[in-house]
């Protein structure tokens, strides 16, 4: 039981996508005063998870 391609993808997106989550939550309950900086960092993190989530059949 390898892993292929398509589940190394997979997950990548996975933590790509949990760590996008962490930081956005991070950002507006744990340091409000650069909760700005959190979410356009974490929307970045959940963006590349899409990316790589739809080349996931792809490649």
């Amino acid at each position: 039981m390898g892993l292929n391609k398509n589940k190394i993808f997979g997950y990548a997106a996975l933590v790509l996508m949990v760590l996008g989550s962490t930081l956005i939550l991070l950002g507006v309950f744990l340091y409000k005063q650069y909760t700005i900086g959190f979410t356009v960092m974490g929307l970045g993190f959940n963006a590349v998870a899409w990316a790589f989530n739809a080349l996931r059949g792809r490649i």
